[in-house]
């Protein structure tokens, strides 16, 4: 897929909603979401395939003014992948500016040295299961800040082998504020075809416990709460 592209200093916006923030350190806080549109990489667990395709060209003014139109002072940038347009990072700013916390739910794919050093980078290094471990790109690793998170969505035994691994060897639970692990949530039919059906998360509960690491586990909060196809949530 292309990524999107600066139209005339426009953002392509999948969605804009205020819901309760599913995952991160901020799990439970009411937060204002904005998804942009377009993703280079193809995750065989995505539950947001819609983002995609689906988006409208609009100034960041309009989006600053949506946002800001919600009485929330966290805000969470994702996708798709939200680092394909570069127009996102005057946004960000233009939100830290106005004191809101920032959130960056970012894929390990995406170059994080432009990001505002007031923001909150939630880098999601993709594991083996994902289809799309090649695409993480290492430099990230040394660029991370004390505020930020890194996350592993694991699939299997050997995602959260290969991420301990990565834990160890880069010393990311003293570097970052959580390291977050997440079981892959099946969210629909067939979802096995594609080789990730999905994992119970009293499996990577017992694993984290007997792996003795300093790490968090989530769950994706909002799917528990609604049903896990509704959008906007």
């Amino acid at each position: 897929m292309v990524p999107p592209t600066d139209r005339a200093g426009r953002l392509r916006i999948n969605e804009v909603f205020h819901s309760i923030q599913g995952e991160s350190t901020h799990a439970g806080r009411p937060c204002v979401f904005v998804r942009l549109a377009g993703c280079h990489l193809r995750c065989r667990y995505c539950d947001t395939e819609y983002a995609f395709r689906e988006g409208a060209w609009r100034t960041h003014e309009e989006v600053l003014e949506e946002v800001l139109a919600f009485d929330a002072p966290l805000v969470e940038i994702t996708g798709g992948e939200p680092l394909l347009q570069p127009r996102v990072h005057a946004l960000i700013t233009a939100l830290c500016d106005r004191g809101r916390t920032v959130l960056i739910e970012t894929s390990g794919a995406c170059d994080i040295a432009p990001c505002d050093p007031r923001s909150i980078v939630i880098l999601d290094l993709k594991t083996p299961g994902s289809g799309e471990q090649h695409r993480n790109l290492q430099s990230n690793l040394a660029r991370l800040r004390p505020q930020d998170e890194v996350k592993f969505v694991i699939c299997d035994r050997a995602d959260f082998d290969w991420a301990c691994d990565q834990v160890r060897r880069h010393d990311l639970a003293s570097r970052v504020t959580a390291v977050l692990m997440s079981a892959v949530f099946e969210q629909r039919p067939g979802l096995e075809i594609l080789g990730c059906p999905g994992l119970h998360p009293r499996l990577l509960a017992e694993w984290i416990l007997e792996s003795g690491l300093p790490v968090r586990m989530q769950t994706q909060l909002h799917k528990l709460i609604w049903d896990p196809g509704t959008r906007g949530v």
